[in-house]
C-alpha cells in the first residue's frame, strides 16, 4: 500500500462512458501525477514523448508524469480510474 493517498480521482469509467478527452493527446498539469487504475478488463496507455505504448490490466497500473503527452484505448469490455497526486505515487 502506498504510503499517500490522491488528492483527487475521477468517477470510474467503462468503455461506454469513458470521456472522449481521455481517448485523444492530453496530458496532466504541471506538478501533477495520474495513476491509472485498471479495474477490470484491460486498457492501452499511449505515451507521445517519447513514443511507447503499455497494456495496463488490474496487475499492471499505468503512471503518468505531470505535463507527459498521452491517450488511453479500451481494448474490449473494461472499467478504469485515474488517481491525480501532487507528487509521485509509491
Amino acid at each position: 500500500m502506498t504510503g499517500s493517498a490522491p488528492y483527487r480521482s475521477t468517477p470510474v469509467f467503462d468503455q461506454d462512458t469513458l470521456p472522449a478527452a481521455l481517448r485523444r493527446r492530453h496530458n496532466t498539469k504541471a506538478g501533477v501525477w495520474g495513476l491509472i487504475r485498471v479495474l477490470e478488463g484491460q486498457l492501452t496507455l499511449t505515451y507521445l514523448d517519447p513514443p511507447s505504448e503499455v497494456i495496463l490490466t488490474p496487475g499492471n497500473p499505468g503512471l503518468v508524469e505531470p505535463q507527459q503527452p498521452h491517450f488511453v484505448t479500451p481494448d474490449g469490455p473494461m472499467k478504469m480510474q485515474v488517481d491525480f497526486y501532487d507528487h509521485p505515487p509509491g
